[in-house]
């Protein structure tokens, strides 16, 4: 195999464990279909796509996917440090009616306010956190 072949091949690995994860904090924080797909910029109808990360197939190598991926995994990554002692809550945080976001779930941020919504998500918590 070719020097470039395994590269490519590393990144498809990188970006199916990617996918994995994500998808593994979507089900942590039990969010539906719907949240999903909005989370990571999928059209409402994109189900076939969520689906394939969801068993694995690595995420698109598209920069907004990857980069709304990685911001899936420090929202998490927040969560479980601003909660270590109680996971049921840092899972449920996402869904949860917030005063900082006028009374909205931090889910509702996103999908009103798509990718702009996650980096006030992020950003909230990076300042619970003290980043």
């Amino acid at each position: 195999m070719t020097q470039a072949a395994l590269a490519i091949n590393q990144d498809d690995q990188n970006r199916g464990a990617l996918a994995r994860m994500v998808t593994r904090a979507f089900e942590h924080w039990k969010l539906g279909t719907e949240a999903q797909l909005a989370m990571l910029g999928l059209a409402t109808n994109n189900r076939t796509a969520l689906s394939r990360y969801r068993r694995g197939a690595p995420l698109a190598a598209n920069r907004d996917l990857l980069e709304r991926a990685g911001h899936v995994l420090a929202i998490h990554k927040n969560l479980r440090l601003i909660f270590p002692q109680d996971r049921d809550l840092a899972y449920a945080w996402m869904t949860q009616r917030n005063k900082a976001f006028e009374g909205r779930t931090p889910v509702d941020v996103i999908r009103e306010w798509g990718f702009a919504g996650m980096l006030m998500v992020r950003s909230y918590l990076d300042r619970v956190r003290g980043n």
